[in-house]
């Protein structure tokens, strides 16, 4: 099919906003909270996990479209729209979301919870001697810990936390000094549970609860003996949580990072969420102290931080409430054995979370006691607390390894965590370094450099997924350990441009970012559009977490009109519009959201019956394909090129019961099997692994 020539592939109208496109995504996991197919406790999981997910978004896109709105008002993105115009879409959507958080909170989950004996008691609803067990929690537990602050000159308003628990208190009196503003701040401290669960002795159900907002909010008069409190009401600010670190800022970028970690917690503010009953006179009292909107204001009827609900579902054991557990396979030629000898023999591929994550770990662990491993490198992006993966590169540097580990130290909201694992590792020895100055390592590689007969032998694992072990249970990703020359030469030189200066050489099988995967990327395109026009088979598949990057939209757009079959799995921000006709008739989109979130990257090109598979660390966003350091690796064997696509593809392609379509409006249709058999791609492969 021809591109018609009055069609601009380019123009504004054929792409959708990244902001509403991110708040789309979190609609769909809000569904899952509603979804009575879905476990009970887990859709309150699901619940929280929106929460949480809206809050990044306004500490992140809404506090860089803010910004952006007082630096330039008048740059327009690719849909045309500014920053102003944005900020007022995305209120509207991100308000009615927010009520919606809580109307399924309100009215969905908690009465079916109480139905199954687990209760969220307000302060109404407890019995006498609930309240002597509460009144003394809160005497003893809470009261020698808050800081109550009554607004006088003395005691202007005090710095509030990002994210934290704070009341705003009308009074009405004098104290023992003559004083009353009127007005006091009580901040609770981040170290106190935010969910207190009732002993048994006075509890009435068999799983009682009650929020710590509503603990202090009950005995709030015992905060101001001798005053009267006419109102108190839980609010929280959401501040600019972006860090920007520029290169000039300081010779090390470790001590730069910290220093920007303690602005972090006060920065600008941009959303302040408050109780739904306060009265308009201390929301707007409030949104002058933080230089706020009338549409920055979320008034929401139960706790102003939905996340922190998650610790019921942990405290709660039942199992028939949550999905049922699963120990995650691992290949039997795996166990017990000399994992560089059977890499020798041939590449293995690894599927998580289905698939163990611990063969990754027990390599690192042998190569850190083998005698004949002389050299280890890796790269770090998250690790997780108390990381099995640390403690054997540790162990390695202490044994007298050559250790060198890139650690990301801007990985998002893991700074402070990854600042003291780079802390442990140099103090046992490790060469630690930070990666590239404006571009974040976000490639996942490990290599291992080993002594055999006469030579050195290189072995590498690759990956899509973070060297987590907690995440690799809960993301599905894949994994590659080879010996292969090429691709183990390949991540030698990427370790060397992280790691010194100069320029190792061209790469013989790996697609790395920001140098040539974008246009091996656009050249692969090119060829099915080739082959298309041919008049032969054309077709591109790719999983990915988003697609926002305007070249390659375009370039799919190209394809679609040539005849090119596209099928995209973008599990959250996609800016492509499918469906259009002329434009994008033969591009199709769908989202999955299920138990695991879908973390691989895929891409899959048809390329004459010869078909080409990369794995990949990489979106294809902006800022992974220019601003960070990524790898694609080609998945060579036959017979798991053919796995890949099976697993990792065809079957979230024949998904019918957790799949989304995106529309070319840019909403989302759940698909529904009808009369066909219902399809998970989840289900079948726990099934697959599990059997």
């Amino acid at each position: 099919m021809p591109v018609a020539s009055t069609v601009n592939l380019k123009s504004y109208k054929y792409y959708l906003n990244r902001e509403l496109s991110w708040l789309e995504f979190n609609r769909r996991v809000l569904a899952q909270a509603r979804d009575t197919n879905v476990p009970l406790l887990e859709r309150l999981f699901y619940l929280c996990v929106a929460s949480s997910n809206m809050d990044e978004f306004f500490e992140i896109r809404v506090a860089g479209l803010k910004q952006q709105a007082a630096y330039d008002s008048t740059a327009r993105g690719p849909d045309r729209l500014t920053a102003e115009e944005q900020l007022a879409r995305i209120s509207v959507v991100a308000h009615d979301l927010v009520r919606d958080q809580y109307r399924i909170l309100n009215d969905t989950l908690l009465p079916a919870m109480a139905k199954e004996g687990i209760h969220i008691m307000l302060s109404k609803m407890w019995n006498v001697k609930q309240k002597e067990w509460i009144k003394s929690y809160f005497n003893r537990e809470l009261l020698p810990v808050l800081s109550p602050v009554g607004l006088d000159p003395a005691h202007p308003f005090p710095q509030v936390l990002n994210k934290s628990l704070n009341f705003i208190i009308s009074l009405q009196g004098k104290d023992a000094f003559g004083r009353n503003s009127g007005l006091a701040i009580v901040q609770a401290p981040r170290a106190l549970p935010r969910v207190v669960q009732l002993p048994s002795s006075c509890a009435t159900h068999p799983h009682d609860f009650v929020m710590l907002s509503s603990i202090i909010f009950h005995h709030a008069r015992d905060l101001f003996p001798g005053m009267k409190v006419l109102g108190c009401y839980q609010f929280r600010i959401t501040r600019n949580a972006d860090l920007t670190v520029q290169e000039d800022e300081g010779a090390d970028l470790l001590h730069a990072i910290e220093g920007k970690l303690t602005t972090r917690r006060f920065a600008s503010a941009v959303r302040l969420e408050v109780q739904e009953d306060c009265p308009l006179d201390l929301i707007n009292y409030l949104r002058s102290k933080f230089d706020l909107q009338e549409d920055d204001v979320y008034q929401v009827g139960g706790p102003v931080n939905l996340n922190r609900m998650m610790a019921v579902q942990s405290m709660v054991k039942r199992p028939d409430l949550k999905f049922p557990p699963f120990e995650p396979a691992v290949q039997g030629k795996l166990q017990n054995n000399n994992l560089f000898e059977l890499i020798r023999k041939g590449d293995v591929l690894l599927h998580h979370p289905y698939q163990s994550f611990s063969p990754v770990v027990d390599l690192l662990r042998q190569a850190a006691a083998d005698p004949d491993v002389l050299v280890i490198k890796q790269t770090l992006y998250r690790t997780g607390n108390d990381s099995s993966i640390v403690d054997a590169l540790e162990k390695a540097a202490l044994e007298g390894k050559e250790v060198t580990v890139v650690i990301e130290l801007r990985a998002r909201f893991d700074e402070e965590e990854n600042i003291e694992v780079a802390n442990e590792l140099q103090a046992a020895g490790a060469h630690v370094s930070y990666g590239v100055v404006g571009h974040k390592t976000h490639a996942k590689m490990m290599l291992i450099v080993r002594r055999e007969g006469r030579g050195l032998k290189r072995y590498v694992h690759l990956g899509t997924g973070n060297y987590h072990a907690r995440t690799a249970r809960q993301y599905t990703d894949f994994g590659l350990l080879t010996a292969d020359q090429a691709l183990t030469e390949d991540v030698q030189k990427v370790f060397q441009q992280l790691t010194a200066m100069g320029k190792p050489g061209k790469l013989k099988k790996i697609l790395q970012a920001p140098f040539t995967l974008h246009k091996a990327l656009l050249e692969k395109i090119e060829r099915e559009i080739a082959f298309a026009k041919a008049g032969r088979p054309a077709r591109v598949i790719a999983k990915l977490n988003s697609l926002t990057e305007p070249g390659l939209i375009h370039a799919l757009y190209s394809a679609s009109c040539a005849g090119v079959r596209i099928d995209l799995i973008v599990r959250g921000i996609c800016c492509l519009k499918p469906g259009i006709k002329a434009v994008s008739e033969n591009i199709h989109v769908r989202s999955i959201i299920g138990r695991f979130l879908e973390h691989s990257r895929l891409y899959y090109f048809h390329n004459d019956g010869d078909f080409e598979l990369y794995a990949s660390s990489a979106d294809w966003m902006e800022r992974n394909l220019f601003r960070r350091v990524e790898t694609a690796f080609p998945i060579e064997d036959r017979r798991m090129k053919n796995k890949v696509l099976q697993e990792g593809l065809l079957d979230y392609l024949a998904d019918n019961t957790q799949s989304w379509l995106l529309q070319s409006d840019g909403s989302y249709k759940r698909c529904t099997p009808g009369n066909a058999k219902p399809r998970t791609a989840q289900t079948a492969l726990l099934a697959h692994y599990n059997d």
